[in-house]
């Protein structure tokens, strides 16, 4: 079992910027693929970013594209987001998410391609 806690959210001014960090325990040597997605109240959880084992394959929502950097640090069993320009309508619970992937450059957008979850971790925005 794979284990995910997300740390680094708060209350921020439109503008800032906020990192998002997922630490990975358990069989974290079987994950591959990861990403980060987010859900507001009322809503479906949503795809903001993602990563491939390697690390040079991303993939992006556009309505975070240019704002967000996703990155992850395998020696350490790392993932961060780097959230820049801040927007209020980026307010959200913002989920960790891990999957096993055959290949080292697969990225995934869906939330039910991925296995495992964080609790996650509440952003808000004020503006």
């Amino acid at each position: 079992q794979v284990q995910l806690v997300e740390s680094g959210g708060g209350l921020v001014q439109a503008g800032d910027s906020l990192m998002l960090a997922c630490a990975a325990s358990g069989r974290s040597a079987s994950i591959s693929a990861m990403g980060w997605f987010r859900r507001t109240p009322g809503k479906e959880r949503e795809f903001a970013a993602a990563i491939s084992w390697s690390g040079r394959n991303t993939d992006y929502a556009n309505s975070v594209k240019g704002r967000f950097t996703i990155s992850r640090d395998i020696s350490k069993n790392m993932m961060y987001l780097q959230m820049d320009s801040l927007k209020a309508e980026d307010t959200a619970v913002y989920y960790c998410a891990a999957r096993r992937a055959q290949l080292a450059t697969s990225v995934f957008q869906q939330v039910s391609e991925y296995e495992y979850w964080g609790q996650g971790t509440q952003v808000t925005v004020s503006s």
